[in-house]
């Protein structure tokens, strides 16, 4: 039995499109939360005050060394971009593994 050929095409366009590319979707992920992380320690530092980001400040319990200063802001931005650059990467792998079960 032969199938026709733009079946095939479709099908294989079809695999191609349910994948996804682990390292782009960690990549992405990693961006958004450093700059997150960075633009919101940057404000803290802007608006200054006796205990400014009390609560952002709890971060360097999981973050050896960041704090509300500049030079957190940077820190907790590499911090940050391993932990979603890791956990997209992640998504994206147990995805695939499962898409193509």
């Amino acid at each position: 039995m032969q199938t026709h050929p733009q079946m095939q095409e479709e099908e294989l366009l079809e695999q191609a499109v349910a994948q996804l590319n682990a390292k782009l979707l960690g990549l992405i992920l990693g961006l958004m939360l450093g700059i997150g992380l960075f633009i919101a320690t940057i404000i803290l530092v802007i608006k200054g005050g006796p205990d400014p980001g009390r609560h952002l400040g709890l971060l360097s319990q999981y973050f050896p060394g960041y704090d509300i200063t500049v030079t957190g802001s940077f820190l907790g931005f590499g911090y940050a971009f391993g932990v979603g650059y890791a956990i997209g990467a992640l998504i994206g792998a147990v995805y695939n593994r499962l898409a193509h079960t």
